[in-house]
């Protein structure tokens, strides 16, 4: 059974994250959280050794609501080159739902963290490595089934794939017009096509 404590730490990491991926690590206040919260400084520092601990769980948070909502999009179907489709396809609709959480954790808190936090800043490194690892083991289980062609080079293809994407999510929210990931979807589909289905 979940502990009072327990419950008032995931309240908090709930409720403030939004507000991290929104405003950033550096212009977020203790204000705004004591406000979104309805705690104190010190009810929310009982639970968090400072703000850099916070904004780290903040943002692991806003960031396992994407990528679970992107896995339960791919069990769609269990063939590799399918979920390749199924993770462009997710981004159609990703500016209306990441707007929902504050914006895309990725961009904002990759942006916002380079030159004021490291360890947040390692943070978005590693889901963005770990996220181009797993584009890469989808490719190299489609050549193992015979439905990607061998010759591609698996994680510099998940670079491009996953580095199109996020330069279209950073057009999208800049010019407030989803048109910009309508076309990198339809571009990657067919990249996917042209480069990674065997003829």
């Amino acid at each position: 059974m979940i502990s009072k404590s327990e419950k008032t730490t995931k309240y908090i990491i709930e409720t403030v994250a939004p507000i991290f991926n929104q405003k950033g690590y550096a212009v977020a206040s203790m204000s705004d959280l004591t406000a979104a919260t309805g705690l104190t400084k010190g009810a929310i520092y009982g639970n968090f050794k400072n703000k850099e601990e916070l904004a780290i769980k903040a943002f692991k948070f806003s960031i396992n609501q994407v990528l679970k909502s992107i896995s339960t999009h791919q069990n769609q179907n269990k063939s590799p080159l399918q979920k390749l489709y199924l993770i462009t396809d997710f981004y159609k609709n990703y500016y209306d739902f990441s707007k929902k959480i504050g914006g895309c954790p990725i961009l904002n808190t990759g942006v916002n963290t380079k030159n004021q936090n490291k360890k947040l800043h390692h943070e978005v490194m590693l889901v963005i490595d770990k996220t181009q690892s797993n584009i890469a083991k989808l490719i190299e289980q489609g050549k193992k089934n015979g439905d990607i062609n061998k010759n591609i080079d698996s994680i510099n293809f998940a670079r491009r794939l996953y580095s199109h994407i996020q330069g279209a999510v950073f057009m999208t929210y800049t010019m407030n017009d989803k048109i910009y990931l309508y076309d990198a979807v339809e571009d990657m589909n067919l990249i996917i096509k042209k480069e990674l289905e065997k003829q």
